[in-house]
């Protein structure tokens, strides 16, 4: 069979996959929108007064504000810095650029943001410029660590903020080669965490939440991080990184359960292959900062960040990601066992179903697969386990077709393990909860073909539903499953529990039963999950 055997055109279907989340979740500025809109009142910030837009009367919008100067320059590949301040209000009234990634370069021109290394920007939804002190929810965004912003469409934060009565912050920040480069010995001081870059934009937006977010209404005592796929990833390197320790509060990682990091040896060398490329000479930082922005994308190395090669449990980072570098992150986030650092942080974690279908669902041969191709399927990822399995997922997923069964074992194998992996090392520390989910809801988008698929829950914790129809389909049942999951997440950024009147009674996690929340039309708790596949990927 030509489509499962060494090369599985791994990389052309994460590419589809990846297209398909992004077309169907809207990414792109609120242009197109009409909105009854008035300007704000300046808001004070660290770095100088803001103003913003008041929209259907209820809700305060502040799009693109700057958190960091331009890392552009002497700043290239450097931790970030505050911007320098400014007296006269500057508006923020639309989106700001994007981090330069694969979905635009300089000089195109497409209906999202301009992408740039001049990206340290994020917006801000709040029900009211008061002394309120609500709960503050910064979203980190998708799209691995290569692409992504927080201006996509389908985690525009204004339901959620007027909701839940909640103040909510969305963060762009460096990505790829940008971000995450990390450059040798021979390149000083100056560039010894330049593998953490991207997360250190993080964090000093972080930071700029702290010192700001009262006067956008926030409780600066009260912070939720919270992100999907790449953004769960950030997450959990974020509560293993002594920098953020004090800024967050609590924190939810959806889809991206970030157990492992790149060690820096590792990471070094990826990124001396790429100077190669440029042909740039260690320690040439005349040639570093001078260097194209173009030429420095494109000499990146393909890679294929949500692929799992044949054996792999768990989802690698793949191409340019943060690394161990020794002083920002110490050590792997969730590998052998929870970080101390954030033993008393709540923890809410979870993953889809069906992960893996949107990532799968442009290859021709998608739903056309026979029981004998499924069956050398997982032979040939997982060759050790593969007689065990094969019943074992049979018997999980009943109705399930080869094409499905071959979605199920790319996503048990990926991000579910993943998040039982990560849930019972923080529950094992006894110090702070963890919940655990699965949505299982199935989106009855493109005739329901693929059923609970990656990046289906955001939608959903957004309360973004009219405007994501294409991704979450007609009727009723988007607005209910909305409503159960945008409040179960608000509860948990308010107090630490998602526990809400609408929802069966939710424990904590634990060994004993690993009661999990099963998210559908009819909700319900469910011990131990899927104990068959549980016990067989982690032999």
């Amino acid at each position: 069979m030509n489509s499962f055997k060494k090369n599985r055109r791994a990389f052309i279907l994460l590419a589809a996959g990846l297209a398909a989340v992004a077309m169907i979740s809207g990414c792109g500025s609120d242009k197109s929108l009409p909105e009854s809109e008035s300007a704000t009142n300046a808001v004070d910030t660290t770095n100088g007064p803001v103003r913003g837009r008041t929209e259907d009367g209820n809700v305060h919008v502040f799009k693109g504000v700057r958190y960091g100067a331009p890392p552009v320059g002497d700043l290239r590949f450097k931790p970030p810095v505050r911007p320098a301040s400014w007296t006269e209000p500057a508006d923020a009234h639309e989106y700001a650029n994007r981090a330069i990634q694969g979905s635009g370069m300089p000089g195109t021109s497409d209906d999202l943001p301009e992408v740039s290394e001049d990206c340290l920007f994020l917006n801000v939804w709040t029900p009211g410029l008061d002394d309120k002190k609500r709960p503050v929810m910064v979203w980190l965004h998708g799209g691995g660590f290569s692409s992504g912003s927080g201006g996509d469409l389908f985690c525009e934060g204004k339901n959620l903020a007027r909701k839940g009565d909640v103040v909510v912050v969305t963060v762009n920040h460096r990505l790829n080669v940008f971000g995450f480069l990390q450059l040798g010995d021979a390149w000083g001081t100056d560039y010894a965490s330049s593998g953490q870059a991207g997360m250190l934009d993080i964090v000093l937006s972080l930071e700029w939440v702290r010192d700001n977010i009262a006067g956008f209404g926030g409780d600066p005592d009260n912070v939720t991080i919270f992100g999907e796929s790449g953004g769960g990833r950030k997450v959990a390197m974020l509560m293993a990184m002594s920098p953020a320790a004090g800024l967050f509060h609590k924190a939810i990682i959806q889809s991206g359960s970030g157990l492992d990091a790149p060690s820096k040896a590792d990471a070094v060398a990826m990124g001396r292959e790429l100077l190669k490329k440029l042909e740039i000479a260690d320690g040439d930082t005349k040639a570093l900062i001078s260097a194209d922005a173009r030429a420095i994308f494109e000499a990146q190395q393909a890679s294929s960040p949500n692929i799992l090669t044949p054996g792999q449990l768990t989802v690698p980072a793949g191409g340019f990601a943060p690394c161990i570098d020794g002083i920002v992150l110490q050590r792997k986030p969730f590998i052998p066992d929870a970080p101390p650092i954030s033993a008393g942080i709540p923890l809410l974690i979870g993953s889809n179903k069906d992960e893996m279908s949107i990532f799968r669902s442009s290859d021709p041969e998608f739903g056309k697969h026979t029981d004998e191709e499924f069956v050398e399927y997982v032979h040939e990822a997982l060759p050790g386990r593969a007689e065990s399995l094969i019943p074992a997922l049979r018997s999980a997923f009943p109705d399930y077709s080869p094409s499905d069964l071959i979605v199920a074992a790319d996503t048990m194998k990926g991000y579910w393990i993943a998040t039982v992996l990560q849930a019972e090392r923080k529950a094992a520390q006894d110090a702070a909860p963890a919940y655990v989910y699965l949505l299982a809801w199935e989106t009855g988008a493109d005739n329901g073909r693929l059923r609970a698929h990656h990046a289906l829950d955001v939608p959903l914790i957004f309360n973004n539903i009219e405007t994501m129809r294409s991704m979450l389909g007609p009727g009723p049942e988007p607005l209910r499953m909305a409503d159960l999951m945008s409040s179960a997440w608000i509860a948990f950024a308010r107090t630490g529990d998602p526990n809400t009147d609408e929802l069966p009674t939710w424990p904590p996690y634990e060994q004993e039963n690993r009661s999990t929340m099963v998210f559908d039309s009819e909700s319900y708790i469910q011990t131990n999950p899927y104990e068959k596949i549980r016990r067989i990927l982690m032999q």
